[in-house]
Formats: structure tokens, C-alpha cells, sequence
């Protein structure tokens, strides 16, 4: 007997790590557009907003920018970043396609992460892992903060007893504000702030997700 009728994952910091993919990406627009501001975007203030909102992640990297150059910059942004990523990937944490393999044997997945439109099509192509995945949300496509497409996608896919799994305090909250017990992806790129479930490594999940589980 299983406690949870689907877990929902968020992305980056827990299903794969694309951030030299992003900064490749970001810079080749920035150099382009501005050569002073070529190399801003690194590994370590890149890694420090994961979980953010797009826009804020851009007002955070590029200070400077106007506000109205905000949309049309972040747009470019995430064309190219978009583009980038369905042709080279990321770096899938180790065991993904066999823990999930494993894991959809017992329980529908789904994805919801704080992205763009087109980025989760992008990693299920560069990756081939769309076929462990029932359903996917982001802001990209709604509009909404992740604790809402959370809510969508338990909502829509009829789910009672959902599990969100997620690596940050952003997705903590999210969840916390959905109404879904939280897991949390410990060897990702955020902590919590109070005392959690978790995983250390993705191949942990299925023997997390079971202790959470009646006997």
C-alpha cells in the first residue's frame, strides 16, 4: 500500500543540473548585446537563484538594466536558452533514468518547476525522459507562482495524495502553500529551514518516498 497517488518533482537542482548550460546560453546574449557585460552570468550567482522567479533572476543578475528592457531581454534570454539546452542538456544527477524507472512503476510523475515555457520539452528531448512523465507545469505556460501550478497539477490530475519533491526553500513554500507534503532533494542546491524528510542522492528517493509510506 502506497501513501502518495503521485510524486511532482521540480527540475533544476533535483532532476538535473543546467547551470554552465545556462550561463553558456545568458552570456552569448549578453555578449552579444553588450560586450561589457560579457561573463556576468557564472556558476555561483546563477546557482544562488535557482527556485527564483524569471524576471527577478534577471533583475538580480543584470542590476542595471531598465525596467523596460527587462521583458525583451529575459525573452531573448530564455529563446536561446531554450534552444541551447534541447541540443547539449544538462548534467542529470547520477541514476535518474533507473530511479525513475523504478519509481513510475508505483506512482504517476509529474514536473513543476519555476520555468519558461518550452524549457521542461527541452530536457525531455535532450534527455529522452518525457515517457516517465503524466504531466508538466510552469509559470511559462500559466502565469501562476509554483504553489499554484502545483495546486493545477494535483487538481487536474485528480491527485488525493500528492508528494512534492524539491531541492530549495522556494519549493518548500510552494508546496507548503499547495497543501502537499514536501521532500526534500538534499543534495540539490537549496536548504530548508526547519528539520524536513529528504534524500541525499536521487537514488534515494524510492526507499524517501516509502519511509513516508505505512508499513
Amino acid at each position: 500500500m502506497f501513501l502518495f497517488d503521485g510524486l511532482l518533482f521540480d527540475l533544476d537542482g533535483t532532476l538535473w543540473d543546467s547551470v554552465d548550460a545556462i550561463c553558456l546560453s545568458w552570456n552569448s546574449v549578453l555578449e552579444r548585446r553588450a560586450p561589457q557585460l560579457a561573463g556576468l552570468v557564472n556558476r555561483e550567482n546563477v546557482t544562488g537563484c535557482m527556485g527564483m522567479l524569471l524576471p527577478d533572476i534577471v533583475k538580480k543578475l543584470v542590476p542595471d538594466i531598465p525596467q523596460a528592457e527587462i521583458r525583451p531581454l529575459l525573452d531573448e534570454l530564455l529563446e536561446v536558452e531554450n534552444s541551447y539546452v534541447a541540443q547539449h542538456g544538462g548534467v542529470l544527477y547520477p541514476q535518474v533514468p533507473e530511479t525513475l524507472e523504478r519509481l513510475v512503476a508505483d506512482y504517476p510523475l509529474f514536473i513543476v518547476s519555476n520555468c519558461q515555457a518550452g524549457y521542461i520539452e527541452a530536457f525531455f528531448q535532450a534527455h529522452g525522459l518525457g515517457r516517465f512523465f503524466k504531466d508538466y507545469e510552469n509559470p511559462g505556460r500559466t502565469g501562476k507562482p509554483k504553489g499554484d501550478n502545483i495546486a493545477l497539477v494535483v487538481q487536474r490530475n485528480g491527485l488525493k495524495k500528492p508528494l512534492y519533491i524539491g531541492d530549495t526553500q522556494g519549493d518548500y513554500n510552494a508546496a507548503m502553500a499547495a497543501g502537499v507534503p514536501f521532500l526534500h532533494a538534499a543534495y540539490g542546491f537549496g536548504h530548508i529551514d526547519r528539520p524536513v524528510p529528504s534524500a541525499d542522492a536521487f537514488a534515494d528517493i524510492p526507499a524517501a518516498v516509502e519511509r513516508l509510506s505505512p508499513p
